[in-house]
């Protein structure tokens, strides 16, 4: 199980990846953007992958997402490069800010951004919305009601119904030369979901729309990480890679 199997392409190794890149460049958008461009990828069920060309128009990298339903109010506070590829980026953010004051909300996280290098001329702290999309992990549950999900939590330290811990901002403590990671551990509610079909490959893969602490949030997993029937009203929770999308912008480049 891996992020792309999160949105139904199943890979098991290198060639799979390879495979994979191979079937999407057959249909894909450029995005030019400086330093090169991303070629698009949209599948109607919603997932989505992001080629990387540089200059050259060499391939350098690419990254999948999901354009779900979700909007929620952020604070962007700071651009993150990263050493992965020339065009891999992240943005340090405040979920759910507090009027104009750009660093208070309900708590501080980190999304890598797909298309980050089409936001060179953003000025910083800034309010916007933006689609956020969490891919699941091996660390992932599905409980009926928001009882039984209390009743499954057996440490000592236990999280509410509705709650957002930004693990990726941890490493920080360890070793400050790295820059912080776009990982969260949240639990929230389901408000819907559907057992989708990528039409490219044929494979199935689910999709939730969640409220937690800080707003909405979409939710893809492969269905082998989906041991329990969800229903509308049941809550999830587990460790999730963050992947988002500043909504103006890109609805402009849709």
């Amino acid at each position: 199980m891996s992020n792309l199997s999160d949105i139904g392409f199943p890979v098991r190794g290198e060639q799979d990846v390879n495979d994979v890149i191979m079937k999407v460049l057959e249909n894909v958008r450029e995005i030019p953007c400086p330093r090169g461009s991303y070629y698009k990828f949209a599948d109607a069920s919603g997932a989505a992958i992001y080629l990387q060309a540089n200059a050259s128009q060499e391939l350098i990298g690419f990254n999948p997402h999901f354009e779900g339903k979700s909007r929620r109010a952020v604070s962007l506070t700071e651009a993150i490069e990263k050493e992965s590829s020339e065009l891999d980026g992240a943005f340090h953010a405040w979920a759910n800010p507090q009027n104009e004051n750009y660093e208070t909300g309900d708590y501080p996280f980190v999304f890598d951004v797909p298309d980050f290098r089409t936001h060179n001329n953003l000025n910083f702290p800034q309010n916007c919305e933006v689609q956020l999309t969490a891919f699941a992990s091996s660390e992932f549950g599905i409980f009926k009601s928001e009882q039984d999900y209390d009743e499954s939590q057996e440490s000592e330290i236990k999280f509410a119904a509705k709650s957002f811990v930004p693990s990726g901002l941890f490493n920080l403590d360890a070793d400050k030369s790295q820059p912080p990671l776009a990982f969260g551990v949240f639990t929230g509610e389901i408000k819907e979901f559907e057992l989708k079909t990528n039409q490219l490959t044929g494979e199935k893969f689910y999709w939730f729309l969640v409220e937690t602490l800080g707003g909405e949030i979409d939710v893809v997993a492969d269905p082998k990480l989906v041991t329990v029937e969800p229903n509308i009203g049941g809550y999830l929770h587990g460790q999730f890679w963050l992947s988002g999308r500043l909504i103006n912008e890109a609805e402009a480049r849709a």
